[in-house]
């Protein structure tokens, strides 16, 4: 189908102007020291071509809407027509072989697009696989996916978008759209309690989550009622004991040395969460090739 990249960008909830700007950041990065040279001097002005994005290993698509922008970003600036069009969507499954997307206009201009459209789409991708791992992992019980702030740098908004595609949900995006009491916090302000009563005291509405070692540290948490508490590195032994304590009045998170293996067990414990820092900080590329055919 033909590819609406102002429709995309909407249903993702992806802001435009955020994405234009990271494509033309990241083609710079191949054409500050001038024009693709050897594309310049092998194709003719002007010569026409279609290239396939062809999935060459099994996983989750994320970041069509970001290739597209790729695209559209150098049409722009050759002032040449480039055709998009799309066989998947993104959160889509793919096995090696199916097409993803279909790019046809000036051969200069798609050779041109083509590693960055890839570096970023088979980035993106290979988040949305990773989580999409955790996810079935977590299997039928009631416990969320989360991805913490370990993202590449200037493409949080993009890889937090990905672990959506992937199933799972995003933690806050920032430093100010949510408050998260860390071992930091607790030294400086002097115990849990004094701390989430100064965040509080600043901002009595925002999501206020509170971090915990140890099950001392839950009890007290608990008591002074933040909407949220992260259980660091506690076993699947302790985690039961810090659901039993929380009894329902506020949500769980596990976090720190978990493990696909160990995914089901640490869900089975009651947590709502499973907080995973390697979807965006480690996740392997999705393999995808660019595959040129002529017209």
């Amino acid at each position: 189908m033909s590819f609406d990249l102002d429709a995309a960008l909407g249903a993702a909830g992806l802001k435009r102007d955020l994405v234009i700007d990271i494509a033309r950041r990241t083609l710079a990065e191949d054409l500050q020291w001038g024009p693709d040279i050897t594309t310049q001097a092998t194709i003719a002005a002007g010569q026409q071509g279609v290239a396939d994005v062809i999935a060459r290993s099994e996983g989750t698509i994320a970041g069509i809407p970001v290739a597209a922008a790729v695209v559209e970003v150098l049409a722009e600036d050759h002032n040449v027509p480039v055709e998009v069009t799309t066989a998947v969507a993104d959160g889509d499954r793919v096995v090696p072989g199916d097409l993803v997307m279909t790019v046809a206009g000036p051969l200069r201009t798609l050779l041109t697009a083509e590693r960055t459209l890839l570096n970023l789409l088979s980035q993106l991708s290979g988040v949305a696989t990773r989580t999409a791992a955790w996810v079935s992992a977590v299997g039928d019980h009631d416990c969320k996916v989360r991805d913490t702030r370990k993202t590449v740098p200037g493409l949080r908004i993009l890889q937090k978008y990905a672990v959506r595609c992937g199933g799972g949900v995003n933690h806050r995006m920032g430093l100010g759209d949510a408050a998260l009491i860390k071992d930091n916090h607790v030294a400086a302000a002097g115990s849990v309690r004094a701390a989430y009563q100064a965040v509080r005291a600043m901002n009595p509405s925002i999501s206020c989550e509170i971090e915990c070692d140890t099950l001392d540290q839950v009890r007290e948490a608990v008591e002074a009622g933040p909407d949220l508490i992260l259980l660091d590195n506690m076993d699947t032994g302790q985690l039961r004991q810090a659901v039993a304590l929380a009894g329902g009045r506020v949500r769980l998170e596990a976090s720190g040395g978990l493990t696909l293996t160990d995914a089901a067990a640490v869900a089975a414990t009651g947590v709502d969460y499973v907080a995973i820092g390697e979807l965006t900080h480690s996740a392997p590329v999705l393999d995808l090739g660019f595959d040129l055919r002529r017209r």
